[in-house]
């Protein structure tokens, strides 16, 4: 079989040599433009129109990450990119899980703990002591349970906070409180006190945190934004923690990257910011994954993480 590799920033050698030691009767090439020949298989972030469009042999585009929003957008405007009937796959975990649930968790426990309170009297010299928090009083809210919301789910109900989740349908995840549907979505969100936000890009969620969203939210809540940056509203959060509704945000994504300088998030007091290192690809995993895939389809078996071309996830 033949596949064909590209992505701007990887190491690209490493990745072409751990796929071959993987799959060592395939033919492993890095797409370079003007490339037209043989592909079973393309392996792709941000990948260039001419790279796919008319490969009727295609089996299968892996995206190489969790988010396939770079495809689908170039989808919109090159409908013919992606040949039809080609399955779409993205990295389901790989590594990712671990990585989201150790940011969640330990973003969720500084603020219970108030370490953002104590770090804004320590500038002060302050010396005091706060009142705890209620740890059934602060419900963790998670916008998006897919594979990712599922993991973060688990990681926090172990340290004994109430979970919900909202999504476009219901969810099974024990000790979880599932809401799913626009029907729903006020009610997910009264009592919530920390927002995290693991939602897929797609038309119907761009913008989706927005003020609206934000005064629903219980009193001082919190927002964690690790999902993509076009999801939220940014002015309407600004507007949300000058009037204190909002206490504190952690945002690891963002509509620009990097972020411009002169972007206010960058000085406000009660926001933090990572750039995008949430969970990022791990190469061993992801190769792992994909050669795996590969064999299950080569089997004529059904794997799973294929997208759905009209949900966008």
């Amino acid at each position: 079989m033949d596949i064909i590799f590209y992505h701007p920033t990887f190491d690209t050698r490493s990745w072409l040599t751990g796929l071959q030691n993987l799959l060592p009767n395939a033919r492993v090439r890095e797409w370079a433009p003007g490339d037209n020949g043989p592909a079973d298989y393309a392996l792709v972030w941000h990948p260039p129109v001419e790279m796919l469009a008319g490969r009727q042999q295609l089996k299968a585009v892996f995206a190489l990450g969790a988010g396939v929003d770079s495809i689908l957008s170039r989808l919109q405007a090159h409908p013919d990119m992606l040949p039809a009937g080609v399955p779409l796959f993205r990295l389901e975990d790989t590594g990712m899980g671990l990585q989201m649930q150790e940011y969640a968790v330990s973003q969720v426990l500084h603020w219970f703990r108030r370490f953002d309170d104590y770090q804004a009297q320590k500038l002060e010299a302050n010396w005091q002591p706060l009142e705890d928090y209620r740890r059934e009083a602060f419900t963790i809210g998670l916008l998006g349970a897919g594979v990712l919301g599922s993991k973060v789910a688990e990681s926090l109900l172990a340290w004994g906070f109430p979970v919900r989740c909202w999504s476009r349908s219901k969810k099974d995840y024990p000790g979880v409180t599932s809401f799913a549907g626009e029907e729903q979505l006020g009610e997910f969100l009264s009592d919530t006190r920390v927002l995290i936000n693991l939602l897929p890009n797609t038309p119907q969620t761009v913008g989706i945190i927005n003020k609206s969203l934000l005064t629903q939210l219980a009193d001082q809540a919190y927002v964690l934004n690790l999902a993509r940056g076009v999801h939220l509203v940014e002015a309407d959060l600004l507007a949300s923690l000058e009037n204190g509704k909002i206490k504190g945000a952690m945002l690891d994504v963002f509509a620009k990257e990097p972020l411009p300088a002169d972007n206010p998030l960058w000085k406000h007091p009660r926001v933090a910011i990572t750039p995008h290192v949430a969970a990022v690809t791990r190469p061993d995993e992801a190769m792992a994954y994909i050669a795996k895939t590969i064999g299950q389809i080569e089997k004529g078996d059904k794997p799973t993480g294929e997208v759905s071309l009209q949900h966008g996830y």
